[in-house]
This record gives structure tokens, C-alpha cells and sequence, in this order.
């Protein structure tokens, strides 16, 4: 069966060659690579260019389009029967497409979920992969929702999914997942078709990427209850403990202090592994700035999830906004 991979690109720059390269070096050689540029202004598109004597490329041109309408025209104008996703950004390890459509190649299989780990320059990005992203024992593979740098699924099934929807700018690969796996059933996992990821380098940087996350929730109406219980841990039950432990008995802090290394005893454990890479200062650097970079992403949320149904209201007369069927 054909294999197309399918990406869309924004001002890249130079750094498009780290997922270009590791295109090239794949142990199974994608059959074409489409790739969808939304008006870049820079030299992206001449970057990718280059390859086009190592690999059987096309580069479309879609100005303003968003990352969902990027994916839909790429997918639509791939010619092959398998779609492999990724991400601009990204570097792929070399069996990356050969595991990632195994399951489709040898099985039942119509979309399958690949992985992708965090791929850290400095201390803080090292501190924000631990808090973020998953390890691959957190993973229930009978759930997983795959990220769209890494997934792959038939051509057919994306059409009968209805494709990427085109009015969300954000947490547009969850909503395509859930009418995916709706029409196709869990995703084949594939944990060994792995994407590396570089974190977010700055918190402001980090705040604005949680804050549109948390906008496109609530644009699509995700995880009502689990907004629901930060709101209340933050603006009821913290304020709550603060004022017992100065009006009545200190060891409220204690109970503070406890649950908050409870709330990030997964980043923690996490962070374990790369402690031994860090010196004895980047150590403590980054073990301090886990439960601040946990914090700060939840104040993110909580401003972006009413920005979202906000927008959602204004909106409510569209049809494609009630997505669930």
C-alpha cells in the first residue's frame, strides 16, 4: 500500500531540516510527501525545496489557512491509501513511518497511534517536558488519543471521519481523533514510532501555547468537569487552606505542601530519569520549577477555557460547532 505523509509548515525557517532530514534517513521510505505551507514569509518553502532529489515531494500553497485546513488539503491531494501525520518541529526516528503503518499494513487495522517523547536543549525545557508530556508507561493504549505529529490512518477512514475540523485553531487533532475512533475503534499502538518534540523554551511561550489549548476546550465543549474541578481547587479549596492556616492552625501548610507534590508526583517521577544528565544546580533549577510551570499552565487554562466558550456562544447557530453525533 502507498504511504503518503502529510505535514503543514508556518515560517519554519532552517529549522524545517530537522524533520526533513529525518525523513530522508527513514528505514521505510515514504512513498510521497506532501506538504501543506499556510504563507510563510520567510524561506521555508525554499528549505524544503532542497529535498526534493531525496524524496518524491509536493509543496502547496494555502494562505491563511489554519493548521486543520492545512491538513485536509494535504491529505486530499496525497495519493496514497495510507496517511502518516506529523508536525513541523518535530525530528523522527528513522523506523518511525515503518512502525507507525505496520498495523495497517499487516492487519485490520485503519488508523493507528504513534508516540512522541520531549526533546530538550536547556534545563527549563527539560523541567517542562517532565511536566507536560507522558511517558510511554502513563499510557492506556486502549484510550489513547494520538497526537497528530504522530498518527497515521486510511485515507478512507479520514473521509468518513469528515476530516480535520476547520473552524477549531486548536485541539483540532482531538476532536478528528474522537470521530475517528468512532468510526474505526481504538487506534493500533504503535509506541516505537516515536516523533521527538522540542518543549515550549519560555514560559511566556508556554502560557499563550496552554492558553489557546484550554480556548480551542472550550470552543469544541472538551472536558467540562475537568475545568470544572481546577476552577474549584484554585478559587475555592487553595484560598480555603491559605486562610485556616493563618487564621487557625499552621499544619494547614503542611497539607498544602503535601498536595501539591501529590499533584506533581508524575512530573516528578518523570523528571527522575533526567535528573542524572543535569548538574547539581540545573537538578534543583528544575525540580523547583516543576510545580511553577504546573501552576502556571492551569492559571492559562483557566483563561483560555471561558475566552473559548465564549466564542462558542457567539457561535452557537453554526452547525459544525455540535460536532458530537
Amino acid at each position: 500500500m502507498e504511504v503518503s505523509v502529510i505535514c503543514t509548515v508556518l515560517n519554519e525557517g532552517e529549522a524545517i531540516r530537522r524533520l526533513m532530514d529525518s525523513l530522508v534517513a527513514q528505514t521505510r521510505t515514504p512513498d510521497e510527501v506532501v506538504i501543506v505551507d499556510g504563507g510563510s514569509s520567510d524561506n521555508t518553502v525554499a528549505v524544503v525545496d532542497e529535498y526534493r532529489d531525496r524524496l518524491r515531494l509536493r509543496v502547496l500553497i494555502e494562505r491563511g489557512a489554519n493548521i486543520s485546513r492545512g491538513r485536509n488539503a494535504a491529505i486530499a491531494a496525497a495519493s496514497g491509501e495510507i496517511i502518516a501525520s506529523t508536525d513541523a518541529g518535530v525530528r523522527l526516528e528513522p523506523q518511525w513511518l515503518a512502525e507507525l503503518v505496520k498495523p495497517l499494513e499487516n492487519s485490520d487495522a485503519r488508523a493507528a497511534a504513534g508516540f512522541f517523547v520531549s526533546d530538550p536543549r536547556t534545563t527549563f525545557e527539560v523541567a517542562m517536558g517532565a511536566t507536560v508530556l507522558p511517558d510511554v508507561e502513563d499510557v492506556d493504549p486502549g484510550s489513547f488519543l494520538p497526537s497528530s505529529r504522530s498518527v497515521a490512518f486510511t485515507k478512507e477512514a479520514w473521509a468518513e471521519a469528515g476530516g480535520y475540523p476547520e473552524w477549531l485553531d486548536y485541539c483540532e487533532d482531538l476532536i478528528f481523533d474522537f470521530r475517528l475512533r468512532d468510526e474505526v475503534g481504538s487506534f493500533a499502538w504503535t509506541p516505537t514510532a516515536v516523533a521527538h518534540f522540542r518543549p515550549r523554551s519560555t514560559a511566556k511561550a508556554f502560557a499563550k501555547q496552554y492558553y489557546r489549548y484550554a480556548r480551542g476546550d472550550g470552543k469544541a465543549d472538551l472536558w467540562r468537569k475537568r475545568h470544572l474541578i481546577r476552577y474549584v481547587t484554585y478559587l475555592i479549596a487553595l484560598p480555603a487552606v491559605i486562610v485556616l492556616g493563618l487564621r487557625h492552625r499552621p499544619w494547614w501548610f503542611l497539607a498544602l505542601l503535601a498536595g501539591m507534590i501529590g499533584y506533581c508526583k508524575s512530573p516528578f517521577r518523570r523528571l527522575s530519569k533526567r535528573l542524572p544528565e543535569l548538574s547539581p544546580r540545573e537538578r534543583l533549577r528544575a525540580v523547583l520549577l516543576v510545580p511553577l510551570i504546573r501552576g502556571l499552565g492551569d492559571i492559562a487554562k483557566m483563561a483560555g477555557y471561558p475566552a473559548g466558550w465564549a466564542w462558542r456562544l457567539r457561535n452557537w447557530q453554526r452547525p459544525e460547532i455540535h460536532w458530537r453525533r
